[in-house]
């Protein structure tokens, strides 16, 4: 058991922005660093300690995106519309999203997701996922694989050749 002390409960917009841009592998990061620099991440759910779960407050620029369109074999995702509309693009095409609304992506089904601000507004919401090890990510629009074992993500090409 750890001696680290854990908060209780903080002001999620004080929370620190993670440190780390992006984890994907270089050139793929380099290809979306203009997109991913509208993206801030505050990850809630490491302040408290929370090892089964993560929960970030996310903030995107106008233009910005969440994430490569990708899909995951093993994690459960789930996002919540606090501010602004994104557009959620899905395997079953674009969906614009509004304030308080949610979607929730079951592990698995390879429906492959994203969400991009193309509006003049930014977007806040929350995006939740499990942390199971093992977990495969998928993603259909590129040549990315990525893997997540003993805590850390590794990515490799489609063929399987590592970054």
């Amino acid at each position: 058991m750890s001696d680290k002390i854990f908060p209780v409960a903080i002001v999620a917009a004080d929370a620190p922005l993670r440190t780390r841009a992006t984890l994907y592998p270089e050139p793929v990061a380099a290809m979306l660093a203009a997109r991913l620099a509208g993206r801030h991440k505050r990850p809630l759910g490491d302040i408290f300690g929370l090892a089964n779960f993560g929960v970030n407050l996310t903030r995107l620029e106008p233009g910005a995106v969440s994430s490569l369109r990708h899909a995951h074999a093993k994690q459960d995702e789930f996002v919540f519309i606090l501010e602004g509309c994104p557009t959620l693009i899905t395997n079953e095409g674009p969906m614009r999203l509004t304030p308080g609304m949610c979607a929730g992506f079951r592990a698995g089904t390879g429906n492959a997701h994203t969400l991009v601000n193309d509006t003049e507004q930014d977007v806040v919401y929350l995006e939740i996922g499990d942390r199971t090890p093992g977990d495969v990510v998928t993603y259909p629009d590129d040549d990315l694989c990525a893997q997540f074992n003993d805590g850390e993500w590794t990515f490799s090409h489609k063929d399987g050749t590592p970054y």
